[in-house]
């Protein structure tokens, strides 16, 4: 039994989380840490109650400022993130955004603007720490975080859709060509939780009661309901999961 456990364990790796300082970055964050990694928390603005809430169980937290809507900020990262350890072994794609308009009125800035954070800082992020891996044949895991809309169309979201929809694609694309290196890319979906992206959803009481009349568990999900699949996707426990996105959702998807 224990060395079944085992495998779950991060214990010595080294992870990148991007949007770490709130939500379900904050969440992966600390859960990650606890599992044993040393997690370099990437944001804009301040990590600090991340960083507060990773010490409060023993473990290791460095904040790494940088705006991921600039693809300059890679190399900033990266180079951040070298000096304190020798490997990047984890990097998980949670910095989002979402702009909600109908999709008749949408300005191109806010089409670019969360194409750039959500999709295009996801795929160079990941191909960046993709080539280390190749370099040193070691092998690494990437987590992208998709999202209910990876599967659905959504209201008032079309930018958010087209870039959930395809980081879906691109974790599938990219799991094919670099499965073979040892490489594991896979996905999280996260149905509606309680984090800032949906506050004003929550807020809007016929919204929240349509959203949570299809819910089979009744709730709105918290950053803690995703922190057991990104243990698991992180981990050697699944060095065999190549591709796949996992619906965290409280059977959303299966209503």
């Amino acid at each position: 039994m224990n060395s079944i456990m085992n495998k779950f364990s991060l214990e010595g790796k080294s992870a990148i989380v991007t949007g770490a300082n709130t939500g379900l970055g904050q969440g992966i964050s600390v859960a990650l840490a606890a599992a044993g990694a040393h997690v370099f928390g990437v944001a804009r603005r301040s990590c600090e109650e991340t960083a507060q809430k990773v010490e409060a169980l023993d473990g290791k937290f460095t904040e790494v400022m940088a705006d991921m809507s600039k693809l300059e900020s890679i190399e900033t990262i990266l180079t951040e993130v070298k000096k304190q350890t020798q490997r990047i072994d984890i990097l998980v794609n949670n910095a989002g955004i979402i702009k909600r308009c109908d999709a008749i009125d949408v300005p191109v800035e806010d089409w670019d603007s969360v194409i750039d954070i959500n999709l295009r800082m996801v795929y160079f992020l990941s191909q960046a720490v993709a080539k280390d891996w190749m370099a040193d044949g070691k092998g690494g895991k990437i987590i992208n975080i998709c999202s209910m809309l990876s599967f659905q169309g959504g209201i008032r979201v079309p930018a958010y859709t087209a870039s959930k929809s395809a980081v879906m694609g691109i974790t599938r694309a990219l799991a094919n060509e670099w499965a073979k290196h040892g490489i594991n890319v896979n996905g999280i979906a996260p149905g509606y939780m309680a984090t800032n992206n949906t506050a004003q959803l929550r807020q809007d009481a016929e919204r929240s009661e349509d959203i949570l009349a299809r819910i089979p568990a009744a709730r709105w999900g918290t950053p803690e309901d995703v922190q057991g699949a990104a243990i698991f996707l992180a981990s050697a426990a699944a060095d065999y999961v190549n591709g796949y996105t996992v619906a965290v959702d409280g059977g959303w998807l299966a209503r």
